[in-house]
C-alpha cells in the first residue's frame, strides 16, 4: 500500500511549554496568554496518563488513516464527518541512525507529552472518540527512516514506544510494514522484539496497549513478505490484536479487477493463512485478528484498472459486519471527497464523482 509521508510535512500545533513551578507564579501572573498554555499542557498530559490505562477501543473498529501532514485538524475532520476514531499516519525517525520519532519525520514534532497533536486528540476524546497511532508507511519504509530500520537499539525502540504512549494516552498502535521494511530481517526482528517489551512493560505498569500489523495482501491473500512479518512477531512472543490487510495496488496485470470481490478473496485466504500461523485458533478468533484497508476511489496503477467504488465498499462492509471483523479503515479519510474526477492516487480526493464522507459513511460500524 502506498501509505506515506508527505515529501513536504506542515506544522499543524504549537509545541505547548512544561508546567510552571510554584516559584513561577508572578511570572505566570505577568503572563497570562503564556499561563493559560503551561494549564493546558499539564491538562493535556493529565488526560493521556488516564486514557493510556483506560479502556481498549471499540471491538469493531472503523478508524480511517488522517494523514497528519495536511492542514487538517483531527476534531474538526471528526465534525465534519461524523467519524469518532483515527489512525493517525506516520511516525518516523528524522533521519536515518535516529533512535527518536517525529510525526512525519518532522524535527519540529517530537514525540513528548503536550506536543503536536496533544490538543486535538483530547478534542477529539472530548466528543467519544479517540486515536490509534501508525509508525511507517511507505515513505518511510522506503527510506529506512521507520523506527526498527532506523535504530539498532531494541531497548531504545521499545522506549520510544513507550513514550508514544505515555505522551499521548493510546492505547493502541499500528505498525505499518511494507515496501523495504519486509526485507530487512534485523529491522523485523528489532521492531518484533520491541512490541514484546512494550507489552511486558505494559502489563508491569498497568497500562493498556494493543498493536496490529499492517501488511500488504493480494488476491489470494498474504504474500510471503507480509507472511514473514506475522512470523517474525510469533517467533518474538509478541502478542498482536489485528492483522490488517492492504486491498489495492495490486498491479495484476491490465485487466480490470473488481476490488470488491478482490478484496473478499484476499481476507478469506489471509484467514486461511491465519489458521497455519496460529494453528489451534477456531475460525471465529482468526476473523476476530482480521482488519482490512480500503483505498476509496482510484489507486496507484496508472492504468486506471483498481477503482474502489461505492458498490464495492458495501460489499466488504456487509462481509467485515457478517464476519465481525474487528477493524476496517480507508486510505486516507481526506481521500473521501469527489474534488479530483479522474486523477490518479490523491492524497485530497478519491478521483471519484462521490459525495463528501461517503465511502465513510458506508463503512460505520
Amino acid at each position: 500500500m502506498r501509505l506515506r509521508s508527505a515529501p513536504g510535512p506542515l506544522i499543524l500545533a504549537a509545541a505547548l511549554s512544561a508546567a510552571v513551578p510554584v516559584s513561577a507564579v508572578s511570572a505566570a501572573q505577568a503572563h497570562p496568554a503564556r499561563s493559560a498554555v503551561r494549564t493546558a499542557a499539564r491538562a493535556v498530559a493529565r488526560q493521556a496518563r488516564a486514557a493510556s490505562r483506560g479502556t481498549a477501543l471499540p471491538a469493531l473498529l472503523y478508524a480511517p488513516y488522517f494523514e497528519t501532514w495536511t492542514r487538517t485538524t483531527i476534531d474538526g475532520l471528526a465534525r465534519r464527518s461524523g467519524v469518532r476514531y483515527f489512525t493517525l499516519a506516520f511516525l518516523q525517525t528524522p533521519r536515518r541512525g535516529s533512535c527518536t520519532l517525529a510525526w512525519n519525520g518532522d524535527r519540529s514534532q517530537p514525540v513528548r507529552p503536550g506536543g503536536a497533536f496533544s490538543r486535538q486528540i483530547a478534542a477529539l476524546r472530548a466528543m467519544g472518540g479517540d486515536v490509534i497511532v501508525s509508525f511507517g508507511g511507505f515513505s518511510a519504509d522506503h527510506g529506512g527512516t521507520e523506527i526498527a530500520d532506523s535504530c539498532r537499539s531494541v531497548a531504545k525502540i521499545t522506549q520510544a514506544y513507550r513514550k508514544v504512549v505515555t505522551s499521548y494516552g493510546v492505547t493502541r498502535l499500528d505498525m505499518d510494514v511494507e515496501d523495504r521494511s519486509l526485507n530487512n530481517q534485523a529491522g523485523l526482528a528489532r521492531r518484533s522484539a520491541a512490541i514484546a517489551r512494550l507489552e511486558a512493560w505494559a502489563r508491569r505498569t498497568g497500562h493498556r496497549v494493543q498493536v496490529d500489523l499492517t501488511v500488504g495482501a493480494i488476491q489470494s491473500g498474504f504474500p510471503a513478505s507480509s507472511r514473514r512479518v506475522i512470523a517474525s512477531a510469533i517467533a518474538h512472543r509478541a502478542a498482536i490484536t489485528v492483522v490488517n490487510g492492504m486491498t489495492f495496488d495490486y498491479f495484476a496485470g491490465k485487466k480490470r479487477i473488481h476490488m470488491g470481490d478482490a478484496a473478499l478473496s484476499g481476507l478469506r485466504g489471509m484467514h486461511r493463512q491465519l489458521g497455519r500461523l496460529y494453528p489451534g485458533r477456531s475460525p471465529a478468533r482468526l476473523w476476530s485478528m482480521l482488519g482490512v484497508t480500503l483505498l476509496p476511489g482510484i489507486d496507484d496503477n496508472p492504468l486506471k484498472n483498481e477503482i474502489t467504488y461505492p458498490a464495492d465498499v458495501r460489499q466488504v462492509a456487509a462481509f467485515a459486519r457478517a464476519h465481525r471483523l474487528p477493524l476496517v479503515t480507508i486510505w486516507a479519510i481526506q481521500r473521501d471527497n469527489g474534488g479530483c474526477p479522474g486523477h490518479v492516487d490523491s492524497d485530497t480526493c478519491s478521483g471519484l464523482r462521490q459525495t463528501p464522507f461517503e465511502f465513510s459513511a458506508l463503512l460505520a460500524r
